[in-house]
């Protein structure tokens, strides 16, 4: 697949897809605050300019880790936050035989789920998010890192009616990468993953008081091809939106699009404009406490088999 040829300088910037290969060692993480508090943020910094390759993902839950990480597509430069419901800090509960999340969970950026756009085999529109991308190969990731990775399928969760995609996808450098090509491959290499993944995005919100979740397709995870044409569909619904062709704002949705990579664009802005020049200096502080009670184990007695 051919993508944008654009340098990404500043992956947290604006929610974007790139693909672009690029040395691991040209990004650092900008930490501001401690983790498992509301004033935590994580931006992703270039320090050098990519080469043509492959897709780039940006990990905002690590494997067996439960806190809610994710992009904050309402603040400048989008930093990753940890989610917030009724002014807690959400975490994702452990289902029985699953410890938080089960794979380096998260987005490929300049991607966009257009919530105005209907799919027709869906039938459901998007969840206004960048597209979420579950990495399955051995390595651990961090808040914030950027991974080299290939595309090998995608399934289709409809959440509350909307359209939730999610891209199977391998660390290029896992030692499995070369055997890994397609989503057949998965289940011949790593048996039971697929539906270990299924299982997981059907019960994971039951402890929360919620019902299973639904999937389109009767949860089948579609091939590489199907997830290539939703990644473009995804990247051109960006395009529109980082121009100004799709307004940011509408009464079901308000985005940032602030960068400093896209000029010409409505939301950019220089390296010496007040709102990126304030963004605070790297302040980590070691993690707060978290709650006992995320460690729970929760048994769903509706777990199909």
């Amino acid at each position: 697949m051919t993508g944008p040829s654009s340098a990404l300088n500043r992956l947290s910037q604006q929610v974007r897809f790139l693909s672009t290969r690029v040395n691991m060692a040209q990004y650092t993480t900008r930490l501001i605050g401690a983790p498992n508090t509301l004033e935590h943020r994580v931006f992703i910094e270039q320090n050098g300019n990519p080469s043509n390759g492959i897709f780039n993902m940006i990990v905002e839950v690590p494997r067996w880790t439960n806190a809610k990480m994710e992009i904050s597509k309402e603040e400048a430069f989008n930093p990753i936050k940890q989610d917030v419901k009724k002014g807690r800090l959400r975490y994702v509960r452990n289902c029985f035989p699953h410890h938080g999340y089960i794979w380096n969970y998260g987005a490929f950026p300049q991607t966009w789920e257009d919530p105005t756009q209907m799919h027709a085999e869906t039938k459901a529109k998007g969840d206004n998010d960048p597209l979420d991308v579950c990495e399955i190969g051995e390595q651990v990731g961090y808040v914030g890192q950027v991974k080299q990775v290939k595309v090998l399928g995608i399934m289709a969760l409809l959440d509350e009616g909307e359209t939730d995609w999610k891209i199977i996808v391998v660390d290029v450098q896992d030692p499995l990468a070369s055997k890994l090509n397609d989503i057949e491959d998965v289940e011949r290499h790593l048996p039971g993953l697929i539906r270990a993944t299924n299982e997981w995005f059907r019960i994971y919100k039951i402890p929360d008081g919620k019902g299973e979740n639904a999937f389109a397709f009767s949860g089948e995870a579609k091939n590489k091809k199907y997830a290539t044409e939703i990644i473009h569909e995804c990247n051109e619904a960006w395009r529109r939106l980082i121009s100004g062709e799709s307004p940011a704002k509408t009464p079901s949705y308000d985005l940032s699009i602030r960068n400093i990579t896209t000029q010409g664009s409505p939301g950019f802005v220089s390296r010496n404009d007040p709102s990126y020049v304030n963004v605070p200096q790297d302040s980590r502080k070691p993690p707060a406490p978290i709650e006992p009670s995320v460690s729970k184990w929760f048994y769903i007695s509706s777990v199909q088999v």
